[in-house]
């Protein structure tokens, strides 16, 4: 397909795979790997080549490492936002599940950022978090995540600079009290356990966007407007 059809290419007619990562449109995505242990970590990884796997895809490219538990309390407020979006889009919607999950380049630099603000953090703030999240432009959390990962982006650079200031601007900055009730990817969770052990026993940067644009086609999904 050429430049010209790209940019002309209607969303809801591309071929995309998980939260709208068009393999066609743009090499440049996110992949979340969810293994099937529930006891494993999921993994978060901003993918520049499509053939880049295996050790050298964790050495240079794993943002994000979050357990299980931190996981299934974003999730729900993920598939959400990220659906709420494709469907603006005319795109299909998509649900995390067992195995890799790609995302389009723009959500993935969102998820990204929800993860890093809960990764070190007391889980009693996760709420707080995804709530400040919800409340960012998506321009604004293109621009933190830009910012945050040209310095700290790597996974072991938790806890340090604007890794740290993510954290504390998400899950510290004040929002109404509540008692939250378990999610229901919790839930789902609780209710699989048993089964398994009977068989086997804030508008504070608005105007800022993202460097790298892709081609026109899904404004917020491949490009910026």
């Amino acid at each position: 397909m050429t430049a010209a059809a790209l940019a002309t290419a209607s969303p809801a007619a591309a071929k995309t795979l998980g939260f709208g990562h068009a393999p066609e449109h743009e090499r440049h995505h996110f992949v979340v790997a969810m293994p099937r242990a529930q006891s494993a970590d999921i993994m978060i990884y901003e993918v520049f080549e499509r053939d880049l796997v295996g050790p050298e895809l964790i050495a240079a490219n794993l943002r994000c490492k979050l357990d299980r538990g931190r996981w299934l309390k974003i999730v729900d407020a993920l598939e959400e936002e990220l659906n709420r979006r494709l469907r603006a889009a005319g795109m299909k919607p998509s649900r995390f599940k067992v195995g890799d999950n790609p995302l389009a380049r723009l959500l993935g630099k969102e998820l990204v950022l929800l993860a890093w603000a809960i990764e070190d953090a007391d889980p009693a703030l996760i709420p707080n978090a995804i709530q400040n999240w919800r409340g960012l432009a998506m321009e604004e959390r293109w621009w933190l995540y830009t910012m945050t990962a040209a310095q700290t982006g790597h996974y072991s650079k938790s806890n340090v600079g604007w890794r740290k200031a993510v954290r504390y601007a998400l899950t510290e900055n004040p929002v109404v009290a509540a008692t939250v009730p378990l999610t229901s990817a919790e839930h789902r969770r609780r209710e699989r356990l048993p089964e398994r052990e009977t068989r086997s026993q804030g508008a504070l940067f608005r105007g800022m966007s993202d460097p790298q644009a892709p081609l026109v086609g899904a404004p917020g999904i491949w490009d910026e407007r």
